[in-house]
């Protein structure tokens, strides 16, 4: 038996952090049935920097934390179809999770999400290989407003 640690679970939906735009905890939907990663957006600029297009983006994390700006060179933009059907483009960047104790990046495509429960879907591609989902569990890593200690926090 190899010395591998064991794959964790988490439930469909759990706190995760986002260091690099400034969110240290954020709630998301842990969605397998979605190959991309989103995070909701009030407002988005793009410009050329160098010859290379950067976005700048308002973040609005709730909880009681302010609006702020963050900005991040363009990974990509590509065609999305939402879970109602409708294509469009989206920008995607590159930018380190923090779940579970663990750190990687993962692509984020950028999108307004003001009417959803989640300000931010966890895709399968973001954790294939890293974690299993249980369906019936919510938070299994628990409530970072209530423990200072959660793994999105450190």
């Amino acid at each position: 038996m190899s010395g591998a640690a064991p794959i964790r679970v988490l439930g469909w939906r759990e706190w995760l952090a986002l260091p690099a735009l400034g969110l240290p905890a954020i709630r998301a939907k842990i969605d397998t049935g979605a190959r991309s990663s989103c995070l909701h957006v009030e407002a988005i600029e793009t410009r050329n920097q160098a010859g290379r297009e950067q976005v700048r983006f308002l973040l609005a994390p709730g909880e009681g934390r302010p609006p702020h700006w963050a900005e991040a060179p363009v990974l990509d933009r590509r065609i999305v179809t939402d879970s109602g059907g409708h294509r469009s483009e989206r920008i995607f960047i590159l930018t380190p999770l923090r779940l579970a104790g663990e750190e990687w990046p993962i692509e984020i495509n950028l999108t307004h999400r003001r009417n959803m429960l989640f300000p931010m879907l966890l895709g399968r591609t973001a954790m294939a290989g890293r974690f299993l989902v249980d369906p019936a569990r919510s938070f299994v890593l628990g409530d970072p407003g209530a423990d200072q200690t959660h793994p999105a926090l450190a």
